[in-house]
């Protein structure tokens, strides 16, 4: 069986696509999803699953369960356990003693971008707040507040075509936390 983290994009967001979790924790044991636990009510689940398909494709099977149940659409980012501890443990922001963890982000991407939308914001510069992409993941600091920062999911989606959606340094931790027991 292999932990993974699901983080689902756009719920219970101002009264929008609204989905309790309980019954967003019925819906992936139905899908034959085990120890299913969801932290705060942005749509993030740590399940195991012992299915050998890819996290696109797992990810695709969440995505069309939610649709079916609730009627609307919800992008999914699946992630392993160990992808968010590997993430957590690469974030360059941490190299600088004096940065607030608490002004910390990450954008997690559904794919790794093609090089070409990566050359389109390779010189972005919208200071103070910062990014840098690894992979799948952009690392965020915004230090004063992310409700404000032009760096949004909405951004990174329309400049490198891919589904994104970003989570503060406390609830990765937490997930990766929580994946980890």
């Amino acid at each position: 069986m292999q932990t993974f983290i699901s983080i689902l994009r756009g719920i219970n967001v101002g009264g929008q696509k609204k989905i309790l979790m309980a019954d967003l924790k019925a819906l992936y044991e139905s899908l034959k999803f085990t120890d299913v636990t969801t932290y705060i009510q942005s749509g993030n689940v740590v399940f195991k699953s012992g299915e050998k398909i890819s996290d696109l494709d797992l990810a695709k099977k969440i995505e069309t369960a939610i649709e079916k149940k609730y009627n609307f659409q919800v992008p999914v980012i699946i992630r392993k356990a160990e992808e968010i501890e590997k993430a957590i443990s690469m974030n360059p922001f941490l190299k600088d003693k004096n940065i607030n963890i608490e002004k910390l982000h990450i954008t997690f991407l559904s794919e790794i971008p093609n090089e070409s939308n990566l050359k389109n914001i390779k010189n972005v510069d919208y200071s103070p707040d910062q990014f840098i992409i690894e992979g799948k993941e952009i690392y965020l600091h915004i230090p004063v507040s992310y409700g404000e920062t032009k760096l949004s999911n909405k951004f990174f989606e329309n400049k490198l075509k891919v589904i994104a959606t970003t989570r503060n340094w406390k609830t990765v931790n937490k997930l990766f936390e929580l994946g980890s027991c």
